[in-house]
């Protein structure tokens, strides 16, 4: 996985350095033009004492190359006559450039979309984009090469090219190996930048992120321009909306060593010491490469629930809200909090109401205590009150709401603390008019979870209702990207979150001037342009129903952000719901689904055929539904039929 630098490289930078993101619009097959440009720009990069410099993807050449024989008069080899010229400023600068070109390998005649990370003493690296937009597999191959991570003085640093940012997995498994800088060239369109996605890989990983993109229009496709720089929290340090330019930032190592993470007041956890690997199996299966219903259904075991319209709510409730009750009472008292806020809906209700993360028996102790006076709760307080009034599965709290569920005839997913024989558990419970459907114990576990409870044994499970196919978490969990992907492998439609967070906080950004094709975003400021939840619903293809509570109460704190998330987000307006902050309510939101196209077997023949025309169409779809990909993406799921597991196997090893 690392691929060594030279020999004569030092050791790692302690201070530290100033990094640049070139954002251009090269001249399609205008190559000269092109590398006198960028020659121009890198130059002028390290007057402003940039160490360490990334140009956009395929910037040399262009992008919308047609096929292999428009493209083959501007490939070339790494090294070749383009890499040498800027090998030469590097040499002559003392800084490290990331080169993006398409490079032909002499051995086989192939191309690659590629990228060389050129230092003071020569070539460090070459890496080759792994996960291909549409466009290049007209005249590339996926990359072969793996997911490098080099050693060098400006620490570990690693590449990914545009769409390898849509798949976790290609920033996930460098940071498993210690990179500490994500260099990203990429050619991004049709989304207002810098994009969640890349805020997303940044944040999860702790890592820099230094994106360097394109903009303007290239056969009729417009780039999105918001070349940047990302801090390891998740913060935009620079960018620049649109045209020609240099994004400046700054590294420092010893930001994106720490991988704790939380806000500024406590830190909640470890983005790698609490993954589960064990738990990730699934992703090294490519369980979306077949047909989805024909997989799902195969042996006539685990097919999808018939798709259909169904209406899911999320409640927001205020920690203080909370009241001083024992458990079974606080069952009984969810009557009284969710009935008002059903009303208000009425006639509306949801088939399924999801409520938040240790709502029984809540995130604090109601009661006021001596310690809670000087504002906050010693660790003995907490741990004594999850446990002193955890519930048993199934119990009289359990059947206080099946009571609920079956009044307001809806399921209820709602979080529990639960004593079992011998251990407790941070617990997420299905409860149905009919009984206890299903249960999940929370893995992933915070600090708070930590004083009292034992990570799940349960896995990470799915369940079949009239809504479709559900999976349970907790906010914590998906915070982690391995989570969403396990369920979604496993064909939920829903994803149900409930939540007690204090982190992270939205990004906003003002509006772009790039006159996008189609509504890519608000025309004004966007507080909520990146949201975490957003992008792992849309990159796993679920919708994302997350119950969070808000405020703060005994220095036990939490942000909102509950809503239900859709599967996908272009175009503008995406179809979603957040609450808005520091409020309680209900919200509620449609998801679909259905199937949008429909097909069925036939042995009619067309009467004006000759021959034998038995399965032929006839005036309707004749097809085997099965055999077809849905139409509906929550059904399709197309970004996880086009991961590459392959290369994913770090992602299940204990050893790192």
């Amino acid at each position: 996985m690392n691929t060594p630098a030279t020999s004569s490289i030092s050791s790692l930078t302690v201070q530290p350095y100033r990094v640049a993101a070139i954002q251009y619009e090269p001249t399609l097959g205008e190559k000269d033009r092109n590398v006198r440009d960028l020659l121009r720009l890198v130059e002028d990069a390290t007057r402003h004492e940039a160490r360490l410099i990334v140009l956009p993807e395929m910037a040399t050449t262009g992008y919308c190359w047609e096929s292999r024989t428009e493209i083959a008069p501007h490939v070339e080899p790494i090294p070749g006559p383009t890499s040498e010229l800027f090998q030469q400023v590097a040499t002559r600068q003392n800084c490290y450039i990331l080169l993006t070109l398409p490079e032909v390998d002499p051995q086989t005649n192939i191309y690659y979309n590629s990228a060389v990370l050129l230092g003071p003493q020569g070539i460090i690296g070459t890496y080759r984009k792994l996960h291909s937009y549409i466009s290049e597999p007209r005249w590339a191959r996926d990359g072969d090469l793996g997911m490098p991570v080099w050693e060098t003085p400006l620490g570990r640093l690693t590449c990914l090219i545009c769409m390898d940012a849509s798949y976790f997995e290609a920033g996930r498994i460098p940071a498993l190996h210690g990179a500490d800088v994500l260099l990203f060239p990429t050619n991004w369109l049709e989304e207002k930048s810098p994009s969640s996605s890349w805020i997303a890989r940044a944040f999860e990983n702790g890592c820099y992120l230094i994106a360097a993109n394109r903009y303007g229009r290239e056969r009729g496709v417009q780039f999105s321009g918001g070349s940047c720089v990302v801090n390891p929290d998740g913060s935009l340090q620079s960018y620049q909306d649109n045209g020609e330019g240099i994004v400046y930032g700054e590294v420092n190592l010893a930001s994106c060593h720490d991988k704790r993470w939380g806000n500024q007041q406590a830190r909640v956890g470890d983005r790698l010491a609490d993954r589960r690997p064990a738990e990730y199996i699934p992703l090294l299966h490519n369980t979306y490469l077949w047909e989805p219903l024909r997989y799902h259904g195969l042996y006539e075991m685990g097919e999808l629930p018939p798709g259909q319209l169904s209406c899911v709510g999320v409640m927001q409730v205020n920690i203080q809200e909370q009241p001083d009750l024992t458990p079974t009472e606080q069952a009984q008292w969810l009557r009284h909090l969710i009935e008002p806020m059903m009303s208000v809906h009425a006639p509306a209700r949801p088939d399924v109401l999801v409520l938040p993360e240790l709502m029984l028996p809540g995130p604090v102790p109601p009661s006021s205590l001596a310690s809670a006076a000087q504002g906050r709760l010693s660790e003995q307080e907490l741990a004594a009150h999850f446990r002193d009034r955890a519930i048993r599965v199934p119990g009289p709290e359990t059947d206080a709401l099946v009571a609920l569920a079956e009044a307001l005839q809806i399921s209820l997913v709602i979080g529990v603390a639960e004593r079992a024989p011998g251990a407790y558990y941070n617990t997420v419970l299905l409860i149905d008019p009919e009984g206890i459907y299903g249960s999940y114990r929370k893995l992933h576990l915070t600090q708070l979870d930590r004083l009292w409870a034992q990570p799940g044994n349960k896995g990470l499970p799915i369940f079949d209702t009239p809504t479709g196919r559900i999976g349970l978490t907790t906010g914590y969990d998906i915070l982690f990207p391995e989570t969403l992907r396990v369920l979604a492998s496993q064909g939920a439609d829903l994803v149900c979150a409930p939540t007690l967070l204090d982190f992270p906080e939205p990004v906003g950004l003002p509006p772009t001037s790039i006159s996008h094709i189609i509504n890519v975003a608000p025309d004004e400021y966007d507080p909520t342009h990146y949201v975490i939840w957003r992008v792992r619903s849309s990159e796993n293809h679920v919708y994302l129903a997350v119950s969070n509570w808000y405020g703060d109460h005994h220095g036990v704190r939490a942000n909102g952000l509950s809503g239900i998330y859709a599967p996908a987000c272009t175009p503008y307006p995406w179809p979603e719901v957040i609450a808005d902050e520091g409020e309680s309510m209900l919200m509620m939101m449609t998801i679909d689904t259905r199937e949008q196209r429909t097909g069925r077997r036939t042995t009619h023949t067309l009467g004006y055929s000759p021959g034998n025309m038995a399965g032929s169409l006839t005036g309707e779809l004749a097809y085997d539904i099965r055999d077809s990909i849905p139409g509906n993406v929550v059904r399709s799921k197309p970004l996880l039929r086009k991961r590459l597991p392959f290369w994913y196997r770090d992602l299940v090893r204990t050893d790192l």
